[in-house]
């Protein structure tokens, strides 16, 4: 039943073992979300070339859903934000270690300390070394996440709207005052828009 796939890959190495599997499995071969794609958003930052492709189809999902100025905050390996502007531009964003990159830095680098689940804890101060890592993971993204879309909004605009996607949102999202929205299915959503923009006439 599949007679199309739309590939966002942010690991080079991998798009010939993607486009061999697509050809192979579906007789397809795949669209790619790379430079020449039609994205209908124009790209802002100095060098388009460098925005990965998930970035990029998340931000035409989201603008989208609100037809204005949106801030797209994506809890995955890396947690990524993005800036769209009310005419629908990427402009830019800030890319910061995601959650589990910084519980296993943490695990590796600190000899005594042990590998903990992302999780709320029950309390804020810890009253164990797990629990203070815990609290420290947890409640210190929430300030992340807080701090850094409360300074996108000053230059972006007040207006603009706060979006989730990403493993961990569901997670982080209910404590973070600005989260408007979480859609765990943007980047799918993104990804259809951008294959229905360039679907064969």
């Amino acid at each position: 039943a599949i007679d199309a796939i739309i590939i966002a890959s942010v690991v080079p190495p991998l798009n010939g073992t993607l486009e061999a599997m697509a050809e192979t499995y579906f007789k397809v071969r795949p669209l790619f979300v790379e430079p020449g794609v039609k994205t209908g958003m124009p790209i802002l930052y100095d060098n388009p070339q460098e925005v990965g492709a998930d970035r990029i189809v998340n931000g035409v999902a989201a603008y989208e859903r609100v037809r204005g100025a949106v801030i797209v905050v994506d809890f995955g390996t890396a947690t990524t934000f993005d800036a769209i502007s009310a005419k629908g531009e990427y402009l830019g964003g800030i890319i910061a270690p995601g959650m589990q990159i910084s519980a296993d830095a943490l695990f590796q680098r600190a000899a005594r300390l042990p590998r903990v689940d992302m999780r709320k804890p029950c309390e804020v101060i810890g009253k164990t070394t797990v629990g203070a890592i815990e609290s420290g993971l947890y409640y210190g993204y929430i300030g992340l996440v807080d701090g850094v879309v409360r300074r996108m909004r000053g230059e972006l605009g007040q207006d603009a709207v706060f979006i989730a996607t990403g493993g961990l949102a569901g997670v982080i999202a209910p404590e973070v005052d600005v989260i408007e929205h979480v859609d765990p299915d943007l980047t799918l959503q993104g990804l259809r828009m951008v294959w229905e923009r360039n679907r064969p006439r």
